[in-house]
């Protein structure tokens, strides 16, 4: 792209932002990409660290939210066509090809907020700023995210930035200081594998987190569970929304 090319597309709350950041740089203080994050970053900018605890998804993966015939013959279908290509695909198609037809058909969407897909978001700190786009949040507002309660992150193939388990806890970490909650869920996928996260604040910079089993998006039970447990956390935003929180 040209500059003005650039130029022309810029809105002024992107260039006020631009900026801003710009303006931090110059003072020294040092932005991250969530793209970016690596285990050494996280470990860096925060006290940060894995727990295990066997019950703490047990009020998001045992629900009682029920399946319909017709979305189970949607899932099943969908199985049939891209179960054998999952492993080949790059980025861009997985997220086309297989986890799209997912997420719109639990249809994120509604008067008060939506699915947003490479959103950009900054938290900034006297110390550093956590700046870049996120591969996929539901949030508060219509037009710009203004208020994220849940995180996607998607295994990149860039060999350096691979990992997509620090690029989430970074957006979650982002996502409970600027809310000022206690705890934010997640996931993050690796090709066929999907992993829920929950992340708690302990407090300011120090976090506990919670990654929970595989599911194998290939198999139609695990499949059909990722289902239910976004549908989970769609309801739950609803309820959240409807409280003020």
């Amino acid at each position: 792209m040209s500059i003005e090319q650039f130029l022309k597309h810029i809105t002024l709350e992107q260039l006020q932002e631009f900026t801003r950041l710009k303006e931090l740089e110059n003072n020294n203080i040092k932005t991250y990409s969530f793209s970016k994050m690596r285990d050494s970053e996280l470990n860096q900018l925060f006290d940060i660290e894995q727990k295990i605890n066997k019950n703490i998804f047990n009020s998001w993966f045992d629900n009682d939210i029920s399946i319909t015939k017709d979305i189970y013959n949607f899932l099943e279908e969908l199985l049939e066509e891209e179960k054998e290509y999952i492993s080949f695909y790059d980025e861009e198609d997985l997220k086309m090809r297989f986890l799209s037809p997912i997420l719109l058909k639990v249809n994120f969407k509604n008067s008060d907020f939506r699915d947003f897909y490479d959103e950009k978001l900054v938290y900034k700190t006297e110390e550093f700023i956590l700046n870049g786009e996120v591969d996929f949040t539901i949030s508060t507002s219509l037009r710009v995210a203004k208020k994220p309660y849940f995180f996607i992150q998607e295994f990149k193939r860039a060999e350096d930035y691979s990992n997509p388990r620090p690029q989430l806890l970074a957006e979650l970490i982002a996502g409970v200081e600027l809310n000022s909650w206690d705890s934010i869920k997640g996931a993050y996928i690796v090709g066929a594998i999907w992993n829920f996260v929950i992340l708690q604040r302990v407090k300011k910079h120090t976090y506990n987190y919670y990654i929970s089993q595989n599911f194998d998006s290939t198999k139609i039970d695990d499949l059909t569970d990722i289902y239910k447990n976004l549908l989970f956390v769609k309801n739950e935003i609803i309820e959240m929304v409807k409280k003020g929180i």
